[in-house]
């Protein structure tokens, strides 16, 4: 099969890069553009994902010791330990080839929000403007008891291959514990990044989803509401995921080798008049 060069030194398949030409067009014909990324997209940057494979953080550790406000409770030196390791994982990792594409590609078109379920700052390091972390962020650390914004810096955290219990940082505000920044199972998304999800994807005449499972609920569910309002929705997966019934074209490829080649089709494409 005859192989293509499309971006940065990346080979595909003709099938794929005619896969690309056509999702390029509907990208240069769509007035706005909503991408939603899942764990997937960082995956090629070292970032494990949660689900779907047998190194998957959910297959490694118990969601309801680490992932829950119960759990805090029970024992926030265990829980920050582990978030600290997770940072530290973050902090050593770079943003991959697909992080790049689709930070030049949203500079290209001009009209692209992005929705990422990931609580890491790769997006941004790439130079993309994220218009909502609907699972929240890493970093964007906070008290436990009252909520308040945790600014200062963090004790360094030497790299480990195992989680170390560590005890939380204190809240300058009020002298409660400070926790990481992400959504908890149980806890309610961020209420202005779910609002800016929703109005992305009910505006948007495209919708790439990039890289997620289609398992989490409520963010799951962005794709639907996309095509609801009339919108066509590509996914870009290596593998099947729960999200068939609600794609249009569904992409079989990884985000590091999708995206660039996008981004080559987009450089050289002309939306019809």
């Amino acid at each position: 099969m005859s192989q293509r060069e499309p971006h940065h030194g990346t080979t595909v398949s003709s099938a794929q890069a005619d896969t690309a030409a056509q999702v390029a067009q509907w990208l240069a014909q769509a007035r706005h553009v909503c991408v939603v990324t899942g764990a997937g997209m960082s995956a090629e940057s070292g970032i494990p994902t949660f689900r779907g494979t047998d190194d998957s953080l959910w297959s490694r550790f118990d969601p309801q010791q680490l992932a829950t406000a119960e759990a805090w409770r029970a024992d926030s030196e265990l829980v920050w330990g582990w978030y600290r390791w997770r940072m530290a994982g973050v902090q050593r990792a770079q943003p991959n080839a697909g992080h790049c594409a689709l930070a030049a590609l949203a500079a290209r078109h001009g009209s692209v929000a992005l929705v990422t379920q990931n609580v890491d700052d790769l997006h941004e390091r790439a130079s993309s403007t994220v218009a909502a972390h609907v699972h929240g962020n890493l970093f964007a650390l906070r008290c436990f008891d009252c909520g308040h914004p945790h600014d200062a810096p963090l004790a360094p955290c030497a790299p480990d291959s195992t989680p170390l219990r560590l005890a939380p940082p204190v809240c300058g505000h009020c002298g409660g514990q400070v926790r990481p920044g992400v959504v908890w199972f149980g806890e309610a998304l961020p209420a202005d990044a779910w609002h800016a999800a929703v109005q992305a994807a009910s505006d948007c005449e495209l919708m790439l989803v990039v890289g997620t499972s289609g398992l989490v609920h409520p963010a799951a569910g962005l794709p639907a509401l996309a095509r609801r309002h009339g919108a066509r929705v590509v996914e870009i997966n290596p593998a099947p995921t729960a999200l068939a019934p609600s794609v249009d074209w569904a992409w079989r490829a990884t985000a590091a080798t999708a995206l660039p080649a996008l981004l080559a089709c987009l450089e050289g494409s002309v939306p019809d008049p």
